[in-house]
């Protein structure tokens, strides 16, 4: 029997928090000693209130820094979270080798972040480009009892040994991208996904191995198209 960890697997319990709320602004969670996890807190969420979660995974060789400014005026805008975690190594353990440090990091983030905040398990999404859209697909179809919306761009594979869940898919591919050509990843996952029942929305659009902003606008809209959380009065 295959080790769930080893799957992708993840255990997230989403629990009542156990300690204050982090602040509006931008964090450092203060996990790892190296390339540590990020996080962004929107003004005004409601305390104590379910919120909506964003996890960004940056591409090959990018960083939480280089990663955040793709949501993080729209996690603003609209009241979510977005956690930023980053892989140990230029990119994720799974393009390497196979889940190992990072989906670790990953879990502990994600367990440390639940303590501050009372997540909302209709609305968490696991989010990406390039590499990182490669590990949200994977991830996310792996862990659909958990992530509830998949927004991927220019993701070049998924790698998928444990299908959980059902979670809502948003696939963007750049038609001019020589990097990942769309033909044998956003055009096949899409169909893949499609004909194995996910719910597939599947943009195009004509730049190169890029995200584009006003796609980008789309997948929030996607995501959190059951309405605004409550802000605080």
């Amino acid at each position: 029997m295959t080790d769930p960890k080893l799957a992708g697997r993840l255990t997230v319990p989403l629990r009542l928090p156990t300690e204050d709320p982090l602040p509006p602004g931008s964090h450092i969670l203060g996990l790892f000693a190296e390339r540590d996890a990020r996080l962004y807190v929107p003004e005004g969420l409601a305390p104590r209130r379910p919120v909506p979660l964003v996890v960004l995974f940056h591409g090959g060789g990018g960083s939480a820094e280089k990663i955040m400014p793709m949501l993080a005026v729209h996690a603003e805008a609209r009241g979510f979270l977005l956690l930023v975690p980053q892989s140990l190594h230029p990119t994720w353990d799974l393009v390497i080798a196979g889940n190992g440090p990072d989906r670790d990091r990953l879990e502990h983030a994600l367990q440390a972040l639940g303590s501050h905040f009372l997540l909302d398990p209709g609305r968490i999404a696991f989010a990406g480009h390039s590499d990182g859209g490669s590990y949200a697909l994977s991830l996310g179809l792996t862990n659909g009892d958990l992530v509830s919306h998949v927004i991927v761009s220019s993701a070049g594979f998924m790698s998928v040994q444990t299908q959980v869940g059902a979670p809502r898919v948003f696939i963007s591919h750049a038609t001019r991208d020589e990097q990942i050509p769309i033909d044998r990843s956003g055009r096949t996952h899409a169909q893949l996904l499609r004909a194995a029942g996910y719910d597939v929305t599947f943009v195009e659009y004509d730049e190169p191995h890029a995200y584009d902003p006003a796609v980008v606008r789309r997948a929030v809209d996607f995501f959190m198209s059951e309405g605004e959380p409550p802000r605080a009065a």
